[in-house]
């Protein structure tokens, strides 16, 4: 066991010097580690051979080991993720606002780093390389502890990482790894408040529940991705169409993937059995209301379960709805709060639906896959959180800072 204590005191400590690290130093360091990633190609992907290996001798499903395995595109990806931060604007030292007041008192809101941050997280490696690059640009110290079936990929992105960014300047313990795998690890960590600012976990939900209720640490999370995608009676049917095959089919195993379709009565005739026929091409298992089974034949009842149900894998429930206040009504007895879609051309019923659907992303015509750091702009995402308080949606760098007043006098008291 490691001595965790003695650990979150020394990245907490590298989080003071990290903080005063400068704008162009850490795109520096950024850059140095896009190209430490594509160098060392080559022997992250041998590791991951070996995380691939045990996830096929322990029966992993499809889906986990596609989360699991990194190709050399996707390294490339990482590494251009780790460019696309380092050309963003450094929020630390950002003046949201500033004030005189009568007296003379002159107000400075400034943007500031959280300070030590603490990612649990499941199956995806490059959450490693996301993670580190946006808290490095931000300013924040982090301590990283994945998951035991991708434990050997992590190493090895991170110690590439890491040795980069200490060789261009970066303060030692400015980012940390747990290389043990045993879980009372964590739990020791999710005691240490003042050393640990902020806890993210990324994973399935039973991880964010057990972290949520263990922490002693303020926690930003989201449970769940049952994301949906409603069928308006107005929508452009091939339009629709493209876009649920594209948010359930495309990458089925991530939180912003569709889990349920629901399709207004009046095209459901003539929408679901081509829609249905194109899912069951590609593989998906439909699980449908009453009308969908009578509509289309073979199909698997959905049961109250599934309405509520992350599959993350090539599953689909799919329930046909009176209009768009039932499919709201739907989403927000059995959503998740993430990204839900309407496929429509009545305006009304698109505003509507972005009224009063209380997800983090609301989408007018497209899908629900675009919830991502990377494709909102933000270079890449620590986390999609469904919280409500200090972070909503992608995190980029932004929702990495918190804020502090300074404040400039020339003598005043309070009388």
């Amino acid at each position: 066991m490691i001595d965790v204590k003695d650990l979150c005191l020394k990245v907490k400590k590298a989080s003071r010097r990290l903080a005063l690290v400068d704008a162009k130093t850490k795109n520096k360091v950024l850059v140095a580690m896009s190209k430490a990633l594509i160098k060392n190609a080559d022997a992250i992907m041998r590791n991951n051979e070996k995380d691939l290996r045990n996830a096929k001798r322990n029966h992993l499903g499809a889906a986990l080991i596609d989360r699991l395995t990194l190709t050399e595109t996707r390294i490339e990806s990482m590494a251009e993720s780790l460019c696309q931060i380092a050309k963003l604007r450094d929020p630390v030292g950002e003046i949201i606002e500033k004030t005189r007041r009568p007296n003379g008192l002159i107000i400075e809101k400034v943007r500031v780093p959280i300070g030590s941050i603490l990612i649990i997280y499941e199956s995806r490696p490059n959450v490693t390389s996301d993670c580190v690059g946006l808290c490095l640009k931000s300013s924040n110290a982090i301590i990283l502890r994945g998951g035991s079936e991708a434990i050997n990929s992590n190493i090895a992105i991170f110690d590439v990482l890491n040795k980069a960014a200490i060789e261009h300047g970066i303060p030692p313990n400015s980012l940390a790894f747990i290389k043990n795998t045993d879980r009372r690890i964590v739990d020791e960590l999710l005691i240490q408040e003042g050393l640990i600012d902020l806890v993210m976990p990324r994973g399935g939900e039973s991880l964010i529940r057990q972290v949520a209720k263990r922490s002693r640490i303020p926690v930003i999370k989201h449970y769940k991705g049952v994301c949906h995608t409603y069928v308006d009676d107005s929508a452009d049917l091939e339009m629709a169409e493209d876009i649920c095959f594209n948010a359930k089919v495309q990458r089925p195993g991530v939180c912003n993937a569709m889990e349920t379709m629901l399709v207004n009565v009046k095209v459901a005739h003539q929408f679901l059995p081509r829609m249905i026929q194109r899912f069951r091409d590609a593989g998906v298992e439909i699980r449908g209301c009453g009308l969908t089974r009578r509509i289309v034949t073979g199909i698997k009842a959905a049961t109250e379960s599934d309405w509520s149900t992350e599959y993350l894998d090539l599953i689909l429930s799919v329930k046909v709805v009176r209009d768009v206040d039932q499919a709201i009504d739907h989403i927000m007895k059995y959503g998740s709060y993430h990204s839900d879609a309407i496929v429509t051309r009545n305006r009304a019923n698109a505003a509507k639906f972005l009224a009063e659907v209380d997800s983090a992303c609301v989408y007018v015509n497209a899908s629900t896959r675009f919830t991502d750091g990377g494709e909102f702009g933000k270079g890449a995402e620590i986390g999609i959180s469904t919280d409500k308080l200090h972070a909503r949606g992608p995190m980029g760098l932004e929702e990495l800072t918190s804020y502090k007043y300074l404040i400039y006098g020339k003598g005043q008291i309070r009388k």
